[in-house]
């Protein structure tokens, strides 16, 4: 504070008007008044000289507390219970500060994110590359046709598998950047879940999977394309972990607090140590399949998280599982 100029020329002011208000006083009125006019300036100078003594200090505090904020160092709670314009500083100082820590985690936690999402895409896509390429290989050395034509199907099926994992990487990326707007309109849940099964009609058939559905007038209110992908998403899912003879069931539920299409299946269940990563990006648990990817069931988290509504799972292994996909009434 000794270093402070615009102190150093309050107190001088001060202290002059002292002397000259004393002076006057012994001029005009008399010794006595003189002196009552010094002791009072010296008393006003002594308390004012503390107080703002204490407030620079107070400054000081927080000035160092911001250096140690910049620097990047931990920075201890400042906040006091007193009242007046320096406690209020002190909390928008600390609320500020608060938030610009919070933000500096949010931004080491994307780039940690940023760097696995790319390590696990390069190793995504260093399979199917390097399996196209030893099919190129082997295609210029192959007379055979019937061997020729195989590769060409491998090839054309790593192709696919390249192109469906880029395309499901854009739309998780678009999603999370907050690109892609979710358009609510009112729809039935029997019309999303017939768009749902269609694709998958063949296939279940192929398997020997027996399928049921509901018959419902529940109405759903959703961006209905990205609900049918996102459940589409989990129907594959469950498809891929059953067999012949197993029993894959769509349902619909509707409560106080929200509705629920409820996808149910009788394959091999998820594993218990693998039941908590499930919905994490590229995890793959100890049932997947030699082609799964592990990004479906992300994608259909994402996508019902984003219209505020919430995916449930129950599942035991040997057994089954079920998916309870939430559309809540109202936030919560």
């Amino acid at each position: 504070m000794g270093n402070n100029k615009d102190f150093k020329v309050m107190t001088e002011v001060e202290i002059a008007l002292t002397l000259i208000l004393s002076v006057m006083g012994v001029i005009f009125v008399g010794i006595k008044a003189g002196i009552i006019i010094m002791i009072t300036g010296v008393l006003i100078l002594v308390i004012n000289y503390n107080f703002t003594k204490r407030r620079y200090s107070e400054i000081e505090k927080l000035n160092s507390y911001l250096e140690k904020v910049l620097s990047g160092d931990y920075a201890p709670e400042i906040l006091d219970q007193k009242e007046g314009e320096l406690s209020i500083l002190k909390s928008n100082i600390y609320k500020a500060t608060t938030t610009l820590k919070y933000q500096k985690e949010l931004l080491t936690e994307d780039k940690v994110r940023l760097a696995n999402a790319i390590a696990d895409i390069s190793h995504q896509l260093k399979t199917p590359l390097t399996s196209m390429m030893v099919m190129n290989d082997l295609l210029q050395t192959e007379d055979d046709q019937n061997k020729r034509n195989e590769f060409l199907k491998t090839q054309s099926d790593q192709l696919d598998r390249m192109n469906w994992l880029i395309q499901t990487l854009l739309k998780l990326s678009k999603i999370d950047a907050g690109t892609i707007t979710m358009k609510k309109e009112e729809v039935t849940a029997t019309s999303i879940v017939k768009e749902i099964v269609k694709p998958f009609e063949i296939q279940m058939e192929l398997k020997g999977i027996n399928y049921s559905s509901f018959d419902s007038d529940m109405i759903l209110s959703c961006d209905k394309n990205w609900t049918i992908e996102a459940i589409q998403n989990i129907v594959k899912n469950c498809i891929e972990h059953m067999g012949e003879n197993d029993e894959l069931k769509i349902e619909a539920e509707e409560t106080n607090i929200y509705k629920q299409i409820i996808v149910s299946d009788t394959g091999c269940g998820i594993a218990k140590q693998d039941f908590p990563h499930i919905f994490e990006r590229f995890y793959k648990g100890k049932n997947a399949g030699k082609d799964s990817v592990g990004i479906g069931l992300a994608l259909a988290k994402t996508i019902i998280s984003s219209q505020r509504g919430d995916i449930l799972v129950e599942s035991t292994e040997g057994v089954g599982t079920t998916f309870y996909i939430r559309f809540f009434k109202t936030i919560i």
